[in-house]
């Protein structure tokens, strides 16, 4: 009998998969941030720096994508 947990992506495929869309989502998010901020007051955010400081923090977000994609899996093949 075949276990349908087994084909699952591990969690490294499917945080490869995504970093991209993740980074893009979060640099959007943030310049859009940037654009509430002159709203009250602060100063813009520029679409290089959003860029730029998105890279990094796309890690943590690929992460949690990459579980909840995973979760998602495991309960669709139940």
């Amino acid at each position: 009998m075949n276990n349908p947990s087994a084909n699952i992506w591990p969690l490294w495929k499917l945080a490869i998969l995504l970093y991209p869309f993740a980074t893009a989502a979060l640099a959007i998010n943030l310049f859009m941030l940037g654009l509430l901020g002159i709203s009250i007051g602060g100063t813009s955010l520029s679409p290089t720096t959003t860029l730029l400081v998105s890279i990094p923090l796309g890690l943590p977000a690929t992460w949690a994508a990459a579980l909840w994609a995973r979760h998602l899996l495991r309960e669709a093949s139940k």
